[in-house]
Order: C-alpha cells, then sequence, then structure tokens
C-alpha cells in the first residue's frame, strides 16, 4: 500500500473540538429555528455528510489546518440558508441593504463560497492523492471540479423542482431571477479563481515540502 506523505500543519486537537463542535451546535440550532425543514434538510445534508466523512477519515487522512476552517465557514453558510431559507436569511437582507441590490443575495455568497472552499479541498487531495504537482494542470482541474460540482448541484436543483414541484421553490432560491443558474455557475468560478490566487501559498505552507515534492 502506498503511504502518503504527512502535511505540515494539521489543526490542533482542541480546534477541530472547537470546528467539529461549532458546525455540530449550529445544526442543531437551524434545525430548530428552520422554517421550512425539507429545504433545511436538502441545504445542511451537505455539511452533515462532509463532517462524518471528515471523522471517519480523519485518523489516516487529516487536512490541513487552513482547509478545515475553510469547510466550517461554508458550512456555517450552507446552515445559514438552510435555516431561514436563502431568500429570507438575516444576512442576506443586511447585506441587502448595505450593497442596495434588489433582492437577497445570500445564495449569491453560498455559490461563490461553493467555488471558494472547494478549491482548497480540491487543490489538497490532487496535490495529496495524486502525481499531480503545482502548475497550471493543477489550476485547471481545480476550477475544472469546482464547475463539474457547481453544475452538478444546478442539476439536484432541477430534479428536485421535478420530484417535489412548489414545495422545492425555497430550495432553488432563484427569487425571479431567470439567469440565476448562469449566476450561481459564473459566482461560484470566481470564487475557486479567487481562493487559488489568494491561499495557494498560504496552502503550500501548511502543505509541507513533501506533499509538494510528492515524496
Amino acid at each position: 500500500m502506498t503511504t502518503l506523505p504527512g502535511i505540515a500543519q494539521p489543526p490542533s486537537r482542541s480546534e477541530r473540538w472547537l470546528l467539529a463542535g461549532g458546525v455540530t451546535i449550529a445544526l442543531a440550532v437551524s434545525f430548530w429555528i428552520a422554517q421550512d425543514r425539507l429545504t433545511w434538510l436538502l441545504e445542511t445534508v451537505w455539511a452533515m455528510v462532509g463532517l462524518a466523512l471528515i471523522a471517519w477519515k480523519w485518523p489516516r487522512f487529516p487536512l490541513t489546518r487552513l482547509l478545515c476552517w475553510l469547510l466550517a465557514l461554508h458550512a456555517l453558510v450552507l446552515i445559514h440558508g438552510g435555516a431561514y431559507t436563502y431568500a429570507k436569511t438575516p444576512l442576506g437582507f443586511w447585506l441587502q441593504e448595505w450593497l442596495g441590490t434588489e433582492r437577497n443575495p445570500w445564495d449569491r455568497v453560498g455559490h461563490w463560497m461553493q467555488g471558494f472552499v472547494p478549491a482548497i479541498l480540491a487543490r489538497e487531495l490532487l496535490l495529496r492523492c495524486t502525481p499531480l504537482r503545482r502548475g497550471g494542470w493543477l489550476v485547471y482541474l481545480v476550477l475544472a471540479a469546482c464547475l463539474s460540482f457547481s453544475a452538478f448541484f444546478e442539476l439536484i436543483e432541477w430534479w428536485s423542482a421535478l420530484v417535489y414541484g412548489a414545495d422545492a421553490d425555497a430550495f432553488l432560491a432563484t427569487q425571479g431571477d431567470q439567469w440565476d443558474t448562469q449566476w450561481d455557475m459564473f459566482l461560484c468560478l470566481c470564487g475557486a479563481a479567487a481562493s487559488l490566487l489568494l491561499l495557494s501559498h498560504w496552502h503550500d505552507r501548511e502543505l509541507g515540502p513533501a506533499v509538494l515534492a510528492g515524496k
């Protein structure tokens, strides 16, 4: 069996408990206050599955500190949207007033995060689990992975609309925008590109020279 190189900076035990506990508490509170339990489930299931998967794989595959904090932040964005529905989130209304937009923009934030955080996740998996090294192909494949997931999520929204009909309106969160799907995918791409530009060097330091050299 091939042994994966160890990372330089995983989160401390106390950090792991803080992040996992914070996300778990947020899930519990959001379920309690959720205005639409079906929407809550559809929006937060990703956070629940991700938390369980990370806990299961952690002994053999710990993640970098940066990625763990990003995943927790992404989970909180999803949980906030699931609790209130994206069109009615309090933080979204605050952003709407601050930015002067015509609609609650929290779903735009969610789709930007759908690129910003998974870009680092894809980058870490590609560098640690494949022979791929830093360079143009890594950037291309990370962006492609984020866009493919965004497209798959749009298919999930379509399937949900077919299955649940009007009950899925809150999950779709289009708010009357006929270009909502295109905006979602564009913002995901912008988030992924911004993540690679802003965080790649930071991520490299946390991965460490052994991972970057493929040893």
